[in-house]
């Protein structure tokens, strides 16, 4: 049986809200969510190559976030249950989905088999979990077709 939540789990999910308040923090969930649309493993390691950008910058503070957000859950310091809420985690899925089609490469070329495992594990431990990410790979799909249609003349 699940460990149930308890108030403990509730002021850490406040935190990590309040975490994603911080005003850089915003900056950098507005670039990675509108702006970041990789590709392939080489869009995302081109700007993860790129040290001192702001783009450099922006996509390791929210990878990193989301990599500590699921870190809590795979450790059992955070209840999995009330972290896979779309309100808490729901941008976290986002993120995953655009590197899912490409995260066996990426790992590959970064040389590092545990990059964004912790939020893979957490997102694909649960049926709920899977069929979210799925969900969001299709509206994916839409979003990028859309961004890349041009306006006609």
């Amino acid at each position: 049986m699940a460990k149930k939540a308890t108030a403990q789990d509730a002021e850490l999910i406040l935190r990590l809200y309040e975490l994603r308040r911080e005003p850089e923090m915003r900056k950098a969930r507005t670039w990675v969510n509108n702006n970041f649309w990789p590709h392939s493993a080489e869009d995302f390691i081109k700007v993860g190559n790129a040290p001192g950008t702001q783009e450099n910058a922006w996509l390791r503070q929210v990878s990193g976030y989301w990599g500590i957000a699921a870190s809590f859950v795979q450790a059992g310091a955070l209840n999995e249950e009330l972290f896979l809420k779309p309100g808490c985690s729901g941008e976290m899925f986002l993120y995953f989905a655009k590197l899912n089609p490409f995260i066996a490469e990426l790992r590959e070329k970064l040389k590092d088999p545990d990059a964004f495992l912790d939020i893979e594990k957490v997102i694909k431990r649960t049926k709920w979990g899977r069929d979210r990410l799925a969900f969001l790979e299709k509206r994916l799909e839409i979003w990028r077709e859309k961004l890349e249609k041009k306006p006609s003349a």
